[in-house]
């Protein structure tokens, strides 16, 4: 039989050997010694060496870590603290654990009261440790028991105070070694001091074995506190069924099967048939029973020594399926070349770059028509001008027409923004939008600007076609032949010119009407250079706006959602699932390309 430690180390046993408190003894004359990096190691009594981890997690629980810490950093500004808090307990705990031993493996049992936990604590250290009877609650705070040196760090970061820390002489069984078991008070303990220390224990430990007995198997406070929530550490988790020696015959199997089917029910996966999960057999405490299967389950797991990085790995996954509502979209998300279209139409109709086009077109036919126009019509046309006084009154736009176009831009920008959020989570569609609004303020008189910069640059001299000099010439070739048959009419009235009526005449009618068919084909021609004059007005209008509305609008929320996209991968990365969401992610373009984002 292995002896255990008591609370005072200077008792010693019938045999003269004295009790050890479970702390670290620093021995003198060299029994310490110094490891490569300089950190302090110390060894035991197997001859092996005890060396914190003091370095970096390595493989996919390093990536995860470092995803996890970059995605905290990514969403502060987006999502509010409470629900980062369990990720950045996560963080804190594993950079605690870190810094302990990771030669110690620490399992707590936990259980309802009366189903024997502390007995089966006993019946693995194999000497009366925790106190056992009739008495409830039994067990008022954590003990430990540890069968190997160097965890006085693991204990101290449990709260487990040093007269509550055994260990058996001579290391006990060489299978345990590493082991640091915990005794846990009842989680269903009357007290709430009790119930706090239980959950504060279960969230540090590595492992957890939890006893249940025939009567409370099934107990809803340990399947809905405890076991349904830590589905998804199956792994480091061991359902002992005890007391099975007070059910007859077959009645353990049945028993042990509807304990299985209920960790069914929680999500649990079993570990039957070689796959991961948790560990469920059936026991008695009291007469040993299935504990040395227990003892011989729990050694190998101890050996294994990737318990901490199993606990580790379970804890990001619950950390990452709580915050997966807040950044997995629903379906595509992002603002696709379609949306950005329709948005710079909206802005162009709002800044009037139709009616621009429209007028510029006006004012191409006019300028022919002044250009090409007969001399005694746009002799008259001056006339009239000239009964105007200072001339024909610029066109002033209506303050219902600004109010309208301002409307009109909002307008735009909130429909740009939802289609833009839609399918994003809450935040991240918030983030969008407040974006979309930042940048909209003074794109109403930005885009006004553009309007009259573009209106000065149109209201100049256009651009006239080559053949408008020979329209001018022929116009005034018509002209001079109505002229020069006027003149010689009137030579011949006053007897200065030979009589012959009909040469003059021809002349002056070919001039009147030679000048109106020259109008009337320049019109004709300039039709197509007027229009292309106006749709050239109208683009660079439409591109003015559309260039405002992206750097004011359209950028922000591409920053916004490139953002997201970033966080979308470092979440894949966290949550296992790296290939996924590198295929999830889109383009996020600022400039001209589309910004989408797969859900």
């Amino acid at each position: 039989m292995t002896a255990i430690t008591d609370e005072r180390a200077d008792d010693e046993n019938e045999d003269g050997v004295r009790w050890d408190d479970g702390l670290i003894a620093r021995r003198a004359g060299g029994g310490d010694s110094e490891g490569e990096d300089g950190a302090d190691v110390e060894e035991d009594p197997w001859g092996e060496v005890h060396v914190p981890i003091g370095g970096p997690y390595v493989g996919p629980l390093r990536v995860r870590l470092d995803a996890l810490r970059e995605l905290i950093g990514l969403s502060r500004t987006r999502l509010d603290e409470k629900t980062l808090v369990e990720a950045g307990r996560v963080l804190d705990e594993a950079a605690a654990r870190q810094r302990l031993s990771s030669r110690h493996t620490v399992v707590a049992i936990a259980g309802a009261t009366g189903s024997g936990k502390s007995t089966l604590f006993n019946a693995l250290a194999e000497v009366p440790i925790s106190e056992t009877g009739l008495r409830r609650p039994t067990t008022a705070a954590p003990i430990a028991c540890t069968w190997s040196e160097g965890a006085a760090g693991l204990l101290d970061r449990l709260a487990i105070p040093p007269r509550l820390r055994r260990r058996p002489l001579a290391g006990g069984d060489e299978e345990l070694y590493g082991l640091v078991l915990v005794d846990l008070p009842d989680h269903d303990s009357a007290l709430v001091r009790h119930r706090e220390q239980v959950d504060r224990v279960v969230a540090l430990v590595d492992a957890v074995i939890w006893v249940v007995d025939p009567e409370k198997y099934a107990d809803a406070a340990l399947h809905e506190r405890y076991l349904r929530p830590l589905a998804g550490h199956a792994e480091i988790t061991f359902v002992v069924l005890n007391q099975i020696d007070r059910l007859p015959g077959e009645a353990a199997d049945q028993v042990l099967d509807d304990l299985r089917r209920l960790l069914d029910e929680d999500g649990m996966a079993l570990g039957e048939h070689g796959e991961p999960g948790a560990t469920v057999l059936a026991l008695s405490a009291l007469t040993g029973e299935g504990v040395g299967e227990l003892r011989e389950l729990i050694g190998k797991f101890v050996q294994d020594r990737n318990a901490a990085a199993r606990r580790l790995s379970a804890d990001v996954d619950a950390a990452a399926a709580k915050l997966r509502s807040v950044y997995l979209a629903d379906g595509h998300t992002g603002l696709h070349e379609r949306s950005r279209e329709d948005f710079a139409a909206r802005l162009a109709e709002a800044i009037g770059a139709n009616a621009a086009g429209e007028a510029a077109e006006r004012e191409w036919r006019r300028n022919a028509s002044r250009a090409c126009g007969t001399p005694w019509l746009r002799l008259w046309r001056w006339y009239e001008r000239t009964r105007m006084p200072g001339g024909l009154p610029e066109p002033a736009t209506p303050a219902e027409d600004e109010l309208t176009a301002r409307q009109r831009v909002e307008q735009a920008v909130r429909t740009v923004a939802d289609e833009a959020a839609a399918g994003l989570p809450v935040p991240w569609a918030q983030a969008v939008r407040e974006a979309a609004v930042r940048g909209a303020e003074g794109l109403p008189e930005a885009l006004d600007e553009l309007a009259v910069r573009e209106a000065a640059a149109t209201n100049g001299r256009p651009l006239r076609p080559a053949w408008w000099p020979a329209a001018v010439l022929a116009q005034a070739l018509m002209t001079l032949v109505q002229i020069f048959g006027g003149l010689w009419l009137v030579g011949q009235i006053i007897g200065v010119l030979d009589p012959g009526l009909l040469p003059p005449v021809m002349l002056m009618l070919a001039g009147i009407v030679g000048g109106p068919l020259v109008e009337w084909a320049c019109a004709g021609a300039v039709r197509g250079p007027a229009r292309r004059y106006g749709q050239d007005a109208q683009r660079r209008l439409r591109e003015a706006a559309a260039g405002c509305g992206r750097a004011k609008v359209l950028d922000p929320i591409a920053g916004e959602l490139m953002r997201y996209r970033e966080v979308r991968e470092q979440y894949a990365t966290v949550s296992g699932k790296a290939g996924a969401g590198r295929a999830a992610g889109g383009s996020g373009v600022g400039g001209g390309g589309t910004v989408r984002l797969l859900g």
